[in-house]
């Protein structure tokens, strides 16, 4: 079944793309039509190109890997907010850190002094400190947390990008292409659709539009997490049916000395015969000669 439909993004508003003085000549495949200076985008293809994307993410979360939402425009903040903590994916939107996944070791360790600041607050150590030093450090925290709080748990680079606006964060999908990190971006008729993975023409500006698309890739992330979890289940229950087998299995006789003496008898007794039979062929051979001089003593007789 179709995760959207045609209808849905038609009322949602997907198809308006930006006036045509703007427009990105490369977006033209996935252009419908032109209607008062404003490009209409091909919402069949729209339709095609979220099934693919949205297969391809819950692939990615089906195997346990993150991925991480970026939405910096105030229309997206609060939509891509909600949907990624549903499937419990980290999400950037505020201002996008500069180097936050070529220079990843350093975002950590930002991370972790938040961390530090949190166990030193909760120890009543900063309490010692004055007033001032107190409240410079709490404000300190209070930025952290609205910049790299929403990443607090992402230990490891993202497996995957999703990005609404590809021109507003044109540095996190550099960045993403520098490493070799897929793309997944909503892209409107004014954006470069070239550096992207899994494109989804469609219109960025609007929140309805935003919306619509994200919940759909989310819901196809909570099906890969949710097949991932079945999957954990069987084989844990196949790992214990195992074990099970292995514990009813009746435990066979270990071989002693005697038995592998009793064996081995035969082979000395078949040693000890070998010489006899060796002995005997010497006699054999002694006896041939004598039968050939007998005729020789016979033909010297008659020739005297």
């Amino acid at each position: 079944m179709s995760r959207t439909n045609f209808e849905q993004l038609l009322e949602a508003g997907c198809h308006f793309g930006h006036l045509k003085r703007k427009w990105n000549p490369a977006m033209a495949p996935y252009i419908f039509m032109e209607r008062n200076g404003i490009h209409i985008i091909d919402l069949n293809k729209t339709v095609d190109h979220i099934e693919v994307a949205a297969d391809a993410l819950k692939q990615i979360a089906k195997s346990g890997k993150r991925i991480l939402f970026v939405a910096t425009k105030k229309q997206a903040k609060d939509i891509v907010a909600e949907k990624a903590q549903s499937v419990g994916m980290p999400y950037v939107i505020e201002r996008w850190p500069g180097g936050m996944l070529t220079n990843f070791p350093t975002i950590r360790k930002a991370v972790k002094k938040m961390s530090n600041i949190d166990k030193l607050l909760a120890d009543g150590t900063y309490d010692k400190l004055s007033k001032r030093e107190n409240l410079q450090i709490r404000r300190k925290r209070e930025k952290l947390e609205k910049n790299l709080g929403s990443i607090a748990d992402l230990t490891r680079l993202p497996s995957a990008l999703f990005v609404v606006d590809v021109m507003k964060e044109h540095i996190a999908v550099h960045e993403a292409n520098r490493l070799g990190i897929p793309v997944f971006a909503i892209v409107d008729t004014n954006s470069n659709p070239d550096n992207i993975d899994f494109l989804i023409p469609a219109n960025d500006d609007a929140s309805k539009s935003i919306e619509v698309i994200v919940s759909a890739c989310c819901d196809a992330i909570a099906e890969g997490l949710e097949e991932r979890k079945v999957e954990k289940i069987d084989m844990e229950a196949a790992g214990e049916q195992q074990q099970d087998a292995a514990a009813e299995e009746p435990v066979k006789p270990k071989r002693t000395r005697k038995t592998v003496k009793k064996a081995d008898a035969p082979v000395e007794e078949a040693a000890e015969e070998t010489p006899a039979v060796a002995e005997e062929t010497p006699a054999v051979a002694e006896e041939a000669p004598a039968e050939e001089e007998a005729p020789a003593t016979e033909v010297a007789e008659e020739k005297e």
